[in-house]
């Protein structure tokens, strides 16, 4: 089970997402407003790869808004050696995972969330992309794709950098809105080409 993966994620998704959500609208609304698209393509039970491109680090919250589930999330392992910052994203269901690297011991707790029925988002470009340009994607997406077997689905961010700029650390008003625009979901057997699934994701995540 998830909870004896991620210890108080149950909490987090029974009480602290739900009042988060009606706390947190106002906010929301003035950093954004904030258009979701699409959302009923996401199953609400279930494993679920979620695949974000990765334009600001307000990214993961802009995901977890649009989402109607409680998610899990990467973060690169850093922030989780800051005292307040790593308390906070782990109980808001974040782990680490190192970049750079082929993180086996992240890709192996990613499939143990999904196995367990669990919703995981991903940045496969490993990094924020400094001029919102889709950077390459990274090949752990297509193996985490074939070795669950666990549905995948795109969430492609558009605007989030105007909130959280690149390098800058302090929310501001979009003033063009945020958009979270997701696909339709898509299972790849183990059969299923690397270049495939990326060129997929690829295509999904590009908003040019």
């Amino acid at each position: 089970m998830a909870t004896d993966l991620v210890p108080g994620s149950r909490f987090y998704e029974r009480w602290f997402l739900p009042i988060g959500r009606f706390v947190t609208w106002p906010l929301f609304f003035i950093l954004g407003p904030v258009r979701v698209r699409h959302a009923d393509r996401v199953p609400r039970t279930g494993p679920l790869l979620i695949v974000a491109n990765h334009r600001s680090d307000s990214d993961p919250v802009f995901v977890q808004k649009a989402c109607p589930r409680a998610m899990h999330y990467m973060a690169k392992r850093e922030l989780f050696s800051i005292k307040v910052l790593g308390w906070l994203i782990r109980r808001l269901n974040a782990f680490p995972v190192e970049r750079d690297t082929a993180d086996r011991g992240a890709l192996r707790f990613t499939a143990q969330l999904l196995e367990a029925g669990e919703a995981v988002t991903v940045f496969p470009e490993g990094r924020i992309s400094p001029n919102g340009q889709l950077l390459p994607i990274k090949s752990g997406v297509a193996l985490l794709a074939r070795q669950t077997g666990a549905p995948v689905i795109c969430c492609r961010l558009i605007n989030t950098e105007r909130v959280i700029p690149y390098g800058s650390v302090w929310p501001r008003p979009s003033w063009r809105g945020v958009e979270v625009v997701w696909s339709e979901p898509r299972t790849f057997g183990r059969d299923a080409e690397t270049e495939e699934i990326m060129d997929w994701v690829r295509g999904e995540l590009d908003s040019q």
